[in-house]
């Protein structure tokens, strides 16, 4: 027994209860087809039912790849239909350049438009994916050597990247595989090194944001946006680093990716609560009056599958046994099972908490946030089967 299985004595999920739980989110999905067909879900619910919005926000892509998860799952026709109308509407937002001036294009193409290349060789989904790492690269910093998160150009005040990043970086790894032109590749290679040498604390913890010298290209601080404070640790930070690193290590096999992988998923696991679900920031703990994150268990889980995947033998087994106890959670305590309850898939995520310390803006506080959604979708998939991944 691991020392994870012993801290944390939530079960493994079963197969039985995995393919339960997929016949109840994909039926949910194909409920919410005809409010989101035309326009996608908001970031995040409103006491707990998305309203539908234009594609115009960061996470739009999530609801999207929902639709192409629950397409691969059954096999029927009308999730591919639906999948199809979004790429179109991904196409004309990234040929019009609308709401693009920011680095999460692989958030809001991998899962649509390069799933629908893969799945259904959809042309104009490989035209918009690659558009999209297109605009990616045009946000390369070289003095810096970073991706520019947010903000305009080279401003002082927005001179960094945030660990988010490390999710985008596959649609870059996979426009160099599609166009054969390394200037994709070697962009994200370079920003997942400047990420490793600044953004992780020795203790395996993450800084949500990081500054960069806008003259020098040197390291300056790590700060937050969305977590409690800067010196604490975002809960979804964490584990966008957790899952960005597998991504990184499958698409570029560094021994230093592996290596920080296993420190920051250490570091997450000893701040979790009994249920292995964290709060939002992991700073609380059980007994705090905190909302939790639900979406950060997700990725965990996916992330986890994901290192499985590349590394084999004992340690991929412990890997799926940490994330099948991730979902098992997940599908007893969090995820909708009356839809009237809920549109969504999954309870109690957090979007942004507003603290003393940070600037971000209060929404989706313990609600459904669309990536968790995704993410315990895709997190089922990975543990049903055999998949080949979006990212």
């Amino acid at each position: 027994m691991t020392i994870q299985q012993k801290a944390f004595p939530v079960a493994p999920i079963t197969d039985a209860e995995i393919a339960g739980a997929i016949e109840i989110a994909v039926a949910q999905v194909r409920r919410n087809l005809p409010d989101f067909t035309f326009r996608m879900q908001n970031h995040s619910s409103v006491d707990n039912f998305y309203p539908a919005v234009d594609n115009n926000q960061w996470t739009c892509g999530f609801w999207p790849g929902e639709v192409w998860l629950s397409y691969e799952l059954t096999g029927d026709k009308v999730f591919r239909h639906v999948g199809q109308i979004h790429v179109q509407d991904f196409l004309h937002r990234i040929e019009n350049r609308i709401a693009t001036d920011h680095h999460d294009m692989g958030f809001l193409y991998s899962p649509t438009c390069i799933a629908a290349y893969m799945l259904v060789g959809d042309e104009d989904g490989r035209k918009a994916a690659i558009m999209a790492a297109d605009q990616l690269i045009e946000r390369y910093q070289p003095v810096g050597r970073f991706i520019q998160a947010w903000g305009e150009m080279g401003a002082a005040d927005n001179y960094r990247y945030i660990i988010d990043c490390l999710l985008n970086l596959p649609l870059l790894y996979w426009a160099s595989r599609e166009t054969g032109d390394e200037k994709y590749r070697d962009i994200a290679r370079i920003h997942a090194a400047t990420t490793l040498a600044n953004s992780f604390r020795p203790d395996g913890s993450t800084f949500h944001t990081f500054f960069m010298d806008p003259v020098t290209g040197g390291p300056v601080r790590g700060a937050t946006q969305q977590g409690y404070r800067d010196d604490s640790n975002w809960a979804r930070g964490q584990a966008w680093a957790i899952y960005g690193l597998a991504l990184s290590y499958r698409h570029d096999p560094k021994p230093e990716y592996l290596e920080m992988f296993g420190k920051a998923l250490a570091f997450f696991m000893t701040r979790l609560p009994k249920d292995m679900v964290p709060f939002w920031d992991q700073i609380f703990t059980d007994g705090d009056d905190e909302p939790r994150d639900s979406s950060s268990a997700a990725i965990v889980a996916c992330g986890l599958c994901e290192m499985a995947d590349i590394v084999g033998g004992a340690a991929a087994e412990e890997y799926r046994d940490l994330a099948r106890r991730f979902m098992k959670s997940l599908v007893d305590i969090y995820a909708v099972k009356d839809p009237k309850i809920s549109n969504g898939l999954v309870l109690h995520g957090t979007y942004s908490k507003k603290t003393p310390f940070n600037n971000c803006t209060p929404e989706g506080v313990d609600e459904c946030v669309s990536w968790g959604d995704y993410y315990y979708l895709e997190a089922l998939m990975r543990l049903s089967r055999n998949w080949s991944s979006y990212w």
